[in-house]
């Protein structure tokens, strides 16, 4: 489904909606609209995904470019100065809970990888962070005002538990700020994959629609969501992979079937001939930034 569709099928907007380029705005939506109950096939393992982000937590700011513009454009959805208890759910080394707390916030940041906790707090003592999942979260009710979190909630095998979660933190009225890829990302390494005849990849991320339902199932308001496309560049097929995998998302649930010699060659050539640009290979995250709200 595309986003033009997304928006169709949502709610009317209310007065003053925000748009943006390339943007689709949604406002005002409540749980009362009649969409469908979602669900989710992903098949993503939380204990293979704390795994493989623990293994990343050392090289993970060197390797994490393009997750790092992403968060810093939800940053920058948020005003500049923040006030009360500010959650940073997926904080990996705490570089945005840092910038979270530089805002005036009492910042707490949870990760499910403690390698990245780990990591996190040897960096920034100053900041509370906590070992734990978003679909599960180590915190009692109604305690934060502010939730943050990028690039990280695509990887809960549950949309409507990990909305479920944000709802039950956030103070009344309080506000998430929250980055998401979602379907249709990747879709070159997939097509190069299918052109050179090799397995697909087995993890299936969710639809925006079924993130935007789970929101709206939990009680929750979005007030704005905005779909855009990030383009990472490579040099070569190898790097690109490389790309992936160590930022700790190379493997999230089944296990893969490693790439041979022979395979990288094949999927390389494919990839150079369908989606090259001037040699550069790109590689297209697709996501959602949403602003919810709790009534």
């Amino acid at each position: 489904m595309s986003p033009q569709s997304l928006a169709k099928q949502a709610p009317q907007p209310v007065s003053q909606p925000f748009y943006q380029q390339g943007a689709v705005a949604v406002h005002a939506a409540s749980h009362s609209d009649g969409l469908l109950d979602p669900q989710s096939e992903s098949g993503i393992s939380e204990a293979v995904v704390a795994k493989q982000f623990s293994k990343a937590a050392d090289k993970y700011d060197n390797e994490a470019h393009i997750q790092a513009e992403i968060a810093q454009a939800g940053l920058n959805n948020l005003p500049i100065s923040l006030h009360g208890d500010v959650l940073d759910v997926g904080c990996a080394t705490g570089t945005h809970s840092d910038a979270l707390q530089q805002r005036g916030a009492n910042v707490t940041g949870v990760d499910i990888a403690p390698g990245m906790v780990h990591n996190a707090q040897a960096r920034f003592p100053d900041i509370n962070f906590k070992q734990g999942s978003a679909q599960s979260l180590p915190f009692q009710n109604n305690c934060f005002s502010t939730v943050f979190s990028s690039m990280a909630l695509q990887w809960c095998n549950s949309p409507q538990a990990v909305a479920s979660e944000l709802y039950r933190v956030l103070k009344p009225s309080g506000m998430a700020e929250i980055a998401i890829m979602v379907s249709g990302s990747f879709s070159e390494l997939h097509k190069a994959r299918s052109v050179a005849q090799l397995p697909a990849a087995v993890t299936r991320l969710p639809e925006a629609r079924l993130w935007l339902n789970s929101f709206l199932g939990a009680g929750l308001r979005v007030s704005r969501l905005i779909n855009k496309d990030y383009v990472d560049e490579h040099q070569d097929v190898l790097s690109l992979l490389r790309s992936i995998k160590n930022v700790g998302a190379g493997t999230t649930g089944a296990k893969q079937q490693s790439l041979s010699r022979s395979d990288i060659k094949k999927l390389s050539l494919a990839y150079k001939n369908i989606s090259a640009v001037d040699g550069v290979l790109p590689l297209t995250y697709k996501v959602c930034h949403f602003r919810i709200e709790k009534p």
